[in-house]
């Protein structure tokens, strides 16, 4: 099983660890992105420098979008950026393919520029530029937009801090020489250009390692729904009292009243929008506040970063290796309906009597996001003859995941968390779906629960729609209580 990056290039999971790179699987993004106010923040020069350049690159776009309009092939050569796959971290849950930067993005930047930074380079308010501060004002850029476009700014530097690592440590027969596109920008002839890297080569394509410490989880530092829902925080960093003054007044004179209550959250937060649409200076506020407790935001990201080490490297390989010692998991493709069962019932088993719920725990805390125990679950299968691809849809609605070992060889599994608010809508249309479907042949789905009330839940939601005793739904106890001795996480 080769599930990592230490595994597949035979490299001791140590090293990588003692150069500061994330230990990546090769066979899943797992759910981590550059956040750039780390580059900004570090102690490091050469982070710095990387922040310095990322702004420079701004200020020539809007240079360009203040001298004039500009066609569409320089719109998609400067602002469309493919997205860094080879990276191995971001937002998808099957394998690490991603929609990257399009001509929208390109459009909604450049129209923009002028406009969010007419002082980029030479502000007043900040202490620096942030490449942030676009998802902050323009709709439809999000954090996954900043989080491609900043690697995509960087990849010359991601390189070659891979090649380092790789010329010391990865045997030579694993590296090959690289040309990689789009890798440095040259401002004499306005073009992105190509350069060539010696890098780790696994299964038709090159691999890029990540130092953790630029690295962060759920957000940015500095994000929109932060500005808003931390707006009342903001007056803090205005010295003008005059300008706090109207600022205040403006927002609860805007502000719902409503009869016999508070506002509520929603409530605030519409005041908070309009208030930053009167006051577009506020926006430089926030950024400042975020700035004098920038080393919040690297303690911050250094946890998550461990947190996310934690369950989806150092657990997936505990429960892989007992998957392997002490069952026939690995040793059944799961191609079929009838093995997919049996794989199951390995994984049931572990999960519920042999430590393996551990999986879903971090600081006793169980997972609360489905998509993460879907890459858990597809980390956890790999290493197997299957084709695992998820997100399959044969006609009969969507599932996570479809095992396959030939076209006419195939199985469907789906995960689930039982606390799913939709768990009963998605359990009702698939029962429809299977009703009107020639082929009564269906999938598994396996539902995950972490307390007595979430077991009674989706056992009523069975015996309501009458699947009590479907063979095909498999619970599966993640309880942290009632386990066996000595397997409590």
């Amino acid at each position: 099983m080769s599930t990592f990056f230490n595994e597949y290039f035979c490299v001791d999971a140590q090293k990588v660890d003692d150069y500061g790179a994330f230990n990546v699987s090769l066979v899943n993004d797992l759910p981590l992105f550059i956040d750039p106010f780390l580059l900004f923040h570090s102690d490091k020069p050469e982070y710095r420098q990387l922040h310095d350049a990322m702004i420079g690159y701004l200020i020539f776009l809007r240079d360009k979008a203040n001298a004039g309009p500009v066609s569409e092939g320089l719109l998609r050569s400067w602002y469309c950026f493919p997205e860094v796959k080879q990276n191995w971290l971001g937002f998808s849950i099957s394998g690490n393919g991603g929609t990257g930067l399009g001509i929208d993005f390109a459009r909604a930047l450049h129209s923009n520029l002028h406009k969010l930074f007419p002082d980029f380079g030479a502000e007043i308010i900040t202490q620096g530029s942030h490449l942030e501060k676009v998802c902050l004002i323009s709709d439809g850029v999000g954090r996954d937009a900043i989080s491609d476009f900043t690697t995509n700014l960087i990849t010359d530097f991601l390189c070659r801090y891979t090649q380092t690592f790789a010329m010391t440590n990865v045997d030579k027969a694993y590296l090959r020489s690289v040309a990689v596109n789009r890798a440095r920008f040259n401002y004499d002839t306005e073009v992105w250009e190509s350069a060539r890297y010696t890098l780790p080569w696994a299964d038709g394509d090159f691999v890029i390692l990540t130092p953790k410490d630029i690295l962060t989880r759920d957000e940015n530092w500095i994000n929109k729904d932060d500005l808003i829902h931390g707006f009342e925080q903001i007056p803090s960093a205005i010295p003008d009292a005059q300008l706090r003054a109207q600022v205040a007044n403006y927002f609860h004179s805007v502000l719902a009243k409503p009869r016999n209550r508070q506002p509520n959250a929603t409530e605030r937060a519409e005041a908070a929008v309009r208030t930053l649409i009167n006051f577009p200076k506020l926006v430089d506020y926030y950024i400042k506040l975020k700035e004098q407790t920038g080393d919040r935001a690297t303690d911050i990201s250094s946890e998550r970063v461990s947190a996310t080490e934690f369950t989806f490297v150092q657990q997936v390989n505990e429960i892989q290796a007992a998957l392997a010692a002490e069952t026939g998991f690995y040793e059944t493709s799961g191609a079929t309906l009838d093995e997919a069962h049996r794989r199951l019932a390995y994984l049931k088993d572990v999960i519920e009597n042999k430590g393996g719920h551990r999986l879903f725990y971090h600081d006793g805390v169980a997972v609360q996001r489905e998509k993460d125990v879907q890459i858990l679950y597809r980390l956890v299968w790999y290493g197997t003859p299957s084709d695992v691809t998820a997100e399959a849809n044969d006609g009969r609605g969507p599932v996570d995941y479809k095992i396959s070992r030939g076209a006419r060889d195939k199985s469907l599994v789906e995960f689930k968390l039982a606390k799913n608010t939709s768990l009963e809508r998605n359990l009702e249309k698939q029962v429809e779906i299977y009703k009107a479907a020639s082929d009564a042949k269906h999938g598994i789905k396996a539902i995950v629960f972490f307390s007595p009330q979430e077991e009674l839940r989706v056992k009523a939601i069975l015996k309501k729609l009458k699947l009590s005793d479907d063979k095909d739904i498999v619970l599966i106890d993640a309880r942290n209580d009632n386990k066996p001795s000595g397997s409590k996480a």
